[in-house]
């Protein structure tokens, strides 16, 4: 294996396709933004990169304020659309039939189809060349509770979250390991025992007959044990037969003979 080395690019992924909705209830908008992470876990800091040119920039710039929303599978459609349309020409939350909802912490809404949504204040604005870092702090998280069991434990991996890898959208696929397994003995030595698993294919204690390719095929074996048989106890002579035929039928002809050539008198008739 050998490595190509390239020019700086974006090539970090996965990535989340977050929708940042913005503005306020009367006028929101929503704007798909894949740039976006955790800065900071106390206090819990997060940040989203987006070019001046567009709409939501100005509505964040001004406000102050956004809401992250993480997408789902049923949102995927809906972030595509968000990322693609201008919020200057069209009303997202109406195209797309979502419900802007009101938060507790900013005046940005919330949109509540989302399975979680973080209420976020800027702190900061840093440009970077194309883009424009918004650093902001976490000031509320609103998780909807059907992924909430009934100890207070959420569920996120049910959520059905997806990522975004160089221009196109997935789910997340099978787990596999939590947050320490590395250094956790059970569970290593459970996945080394998983190493040494042999799949053993045995045969069926039940012996079937295969079945014979055509209607002769299933007796061949059994004639020719018949013809072996036969063939130990007498072997077939063809001419025999043929001269022993030929001696009867001979026989049977001169037998014949003599009855019609009988040396008994004919009876006499008088006339």
């Amino acid at each position: 294996m050998a490595k190509i080395t390239w020019k700086p690019g974006t090539m970090e992924y996965p990535l989340p396709p977050v929708m940042v909705s913005c503005g306020t209830m009367e006028k929101p908008n929503i704007m798909t933004a894949a740039w976006t992470g955790i800065v900071s876990s106390d206090p819990v800091m997060t940040y989203v990169s987006i070019r001046p040119s567009r709409y939501s920039h100005e509505l964040i710039k001004e406000s102050g304020e956004f809401v992250i929303n993480l997408t789902n599978l049923p949102l995927v459609t809906a972030a595509d659309y968000c990322g693609v349309k201008s919020g200057r020409d069209v009303n997202k939350f109406k195209e797309m039939k979502l419900t802007p909802a009101k938060c507790s912490q900013v005046s940005a809404p919330q949109i509540e189809e989302s399975p979680v949504s973080l209420e976020c204040k800027v702190k900061n604005i840093t440009n970077y060349g194309t883009h424009d870092m918004f650093l902001a702090e976490v000031v509320a998280v609103n998780v909807d509770d059907k992924y909430i069991d009934e100890n207070g434990k959420l569920w996120l991996e049910k959520a059905g979250l997806i990522a975004y890898v160089h221009n196109y959208y997935y789910t997340l696929g099978r787990n596999v390991g939590f947050f320490g397994f590395s250094v956790c003995k059970s569970a290593m030595k459970a996945k080394e025992r998983m190493k040494n698993v042999v799949v053993e294919i045995k045969e069926s204690k039940i012996k079937t007959e295969e079945k014979p390719k055509n209607k002769f095929e299933g007796n061949r074996s059994s004639w020719s044990n018949r013809n072996s048989s036969k063939n130990n106890k007498k072997k077939f002579d063809g001419k025999k037969k043929f001269d022993n035929f030929n001696k009867k039928e001979k026989q049977g002809n001169d037998i014949n003979k003599k009855k019609s050539f009988s040396s008994k008198p004919r009876k006499s008739f008088k006339k």
